[in-house]
């Protein structure tokens, strides 16, 4: 419920499958997330609401958070819930549409479906329909619901942009969203496809929040707040759990907003992805930052010689500021050694942090010093170990964190 890199769809689907059946047909079993009316009670669903479910319903419940207090859901309403689960949101969601809304509970898990169909029928919930579907792929109209909501949904699905696509593809223009869902503020970097099951056991499968929000923007929904975030992780009852979600900072949040009245094209969600400084940003926290001013470096540095060569060669004549491009050069390795020195902070090694100052020192050295080529060409070669140090000192502590040291 943390964005781990390495599955395949079909694994993450069977292992979300195979967790899910067994809160619905087992729910007193021994799980890594809170389950139950405890875990409503815990998250803010008032009691009358809890009181006001069947038994079978609130044993499965699994959510993150209470989406309701977003408040989406309104008289008469078509209602689509995503990951609706054994529909504890569902059948609430029925009562606030009344007898002239109609709800749909759309879920991937088997188990839970089969379980809603049962009890709502029951209970005699007349207007909600249970659907076995992927939020992926919603198997309905465009525009064909007024609101959305959605309890710890999207965190379990591989293609959170296209899900979020999908959202807004079946609700109306200005329909409503509520949402609860987990987000990290550190991204997972280590490969850990050897083990899918960690997507739904290891706090596995989330976007850093940002970004989380980000994907709803970017999709045409406006006025995206977030209501209040929750220490849902705290409750875990496996320490594991416990440790992982402080290591990657995991938290959920409940989340409004509302589909804009117009969407925006492709092109102009992938122009949105291009921004710069969302670049910027997604390789800061994944630690590369120091690897690409290195990089920068060294194109500033023999990108240059090779570029003014090359037009000397073709009868072009170029004056360099040498002041300038010393200093160009200078800026990108003293950022490289800042970016690798602040890996400290994630794996408390000192090796890649004195490596790269020393690197970066002596291609100041040559620059401003004594200039030779193989002196500054030992800086570089300096920094790009202490990089290359530094990003594997993060993911082995990622690996030992998630329980696979052997991936580090």
């Amino acid at each position: 419920m943390v964005a781990i890199l390495g599955y395949t769809r079909e694994q993450i689907f069977t292992a979300v499958k195979g967790m899910y059946t067994a809160v619905a047909d087992a729910p007193s079993s021994h799980f890594h997330f809170p389950v139950g009316a405890g875990a409503c009670r815990t998250l803010g669903y008032p009691d009358e609401q809890i009181d006001a479910l069947p038994e079978a319903i609130r044993e499965s419940f699994a959510g993150v958070g209470y989406p309701f207090r977003a408040g989406a859901v309104r008289r008469g309403d078509t209602v689509l819930d995503i990951g609706a689960g054994a529909g504890n949101d569902a059948l609430i969601a029925s009562g606030l549409a009344g007898p002239d809304g109609h709800v749909i509970a759309l879920d991937l898990t088997p188990a839970m479906t089969r379980k809603l169909k049962r009890v709502a029928a029951e209970s005699g919930h007349r207007n909600v329909s249970v659907v076995q579907g992927s939020a992926e792929q919603l198997p309905f109209a465009d525009g064909s619901v007024d609101s959305i909501t959605s309890n710890g949904a999207l965190n379990l699905v591989p293609d959170k942009r296209r899900a979020v696509n999908e959202m807004c593809r079946v609700l109306r223009p200005d329909g409503r969203v509520q949402i609860a869902d987990v987000v990290i503020r550190r991204p997972v970097t280590v490969d850990c496809h050897e083990d899918p099951r960690l997507w739904v056991e290891c706090v596995v499968g989330a976007t850093v929040e940002e970004d989380f929000l980000t994907l709803f923007r970017d999709a045409g929904f406006e006025d995206v707040e977030v209501l209040r975030e929750v220490d849902y992780f705290s409750h875990s009852p496996s320490t594991q759990t416990r440790e992982v979600a402080a290591s990657f900072d995991a938290r959920s949040v409940e989340v409004g907003m509302r589909r804009g009245s117009r969407t925006p094209s492709r092109v102009a969600q992938w122009l949105k992805r291009l921004n710069p400084v969302r670049l910027v940003k997604s390789m800061w926290r994944r630690g590369f930052t120091g690897t690409v001013s290195l990089v920068a470096a060294v194109l500033a540095c023999y990108g240059t010689l090779a570029a003014v060569a090359l037009l000397t060669m073709m009868g072009v004549g170029l004056a360099l500021n040498e002041g300038l491009w010393a200093g160009t050069i200078a800026l990108f390795a003293v950022l490289a050694a800042a970016a690798i020195a602040a890996g400290f902070r994630r794996h408390r090694g000192y090796g890649p942090a004195v490596l790269a100052v020393a690197g970066a020192g002596v291609i100041l050295y040559a620059l401003f010093v004594d200039y030779s080529m193989i002196v500054e060409l030992s800086g570089f070669i300096l920094l790009a170990g202490a990089a290359f140090w530094d990003i594997r000192l993060r993911r082995g502590e990622e690996a030992r964190v998630l329980g696979l040291e052997s991936s580090g």
